[in-house]
């Protein structure tokens, strides 16, 4: 079992045009910890989404980052987004928070593409497993 202090934040690289990686990290005086792949975090805590996105191409690649919250029941709870657009080898770590207040599981699923209004994925969508006590 992995154990991090301070407020649960998912780190997820993106490159544009590549497959993403993700890890975790926290920040604060919480506690949350990582087994088997899920994240256990208390109610009523901000939970952060964080995303290390990188434009691997050699032109600007406008983007759409977007998380959603879904309970056990497969209901979205939260949808947020941010866009912007990385020029040529920039790198942002953009971020979505979420106050889980009910405790439950809940499934944070991230994606980049090229737009809200543009559905064309920039990379693999990530999936992350949360255990809200």
């Amino acid at each position: 079992m992995k154990t991090l202090l301070v407020l649960l934040a998912v780190m997820v690289t993106a490159v544009l045009a590549a497959m993403p990686l993700a890890h975790a990290q926290n920040y604060g005086d919480v506690t949350s910890t990582l087994q088997n792949g899920t994240w256990t975090t208390p109610v009523n805590k901000q939970v952060q989404i964080v995303a290390d996105v990188t434009n691997g191409l050699d032109r600007d690649q406008p983007f759409a980052y977007i998380v959603q919250v879904l309970d056990n029941n497969g209901v979205v709870v939260q949808l947020s987004w941010l866009t912007g657009t990385l020029t040529a080898g920039q790198s942002l770590s953009p971020s979505q928070s979420w106050t889980p207040t009910t405790p439950g599981n809940y499934t944070a699923e991230i994606f980049v593409w090229s737009g809200i209004t543009n559905p064309d994925a920039l990379s693999a969508p990530l999936v992350m497993k949360i255990s809200v006590t």
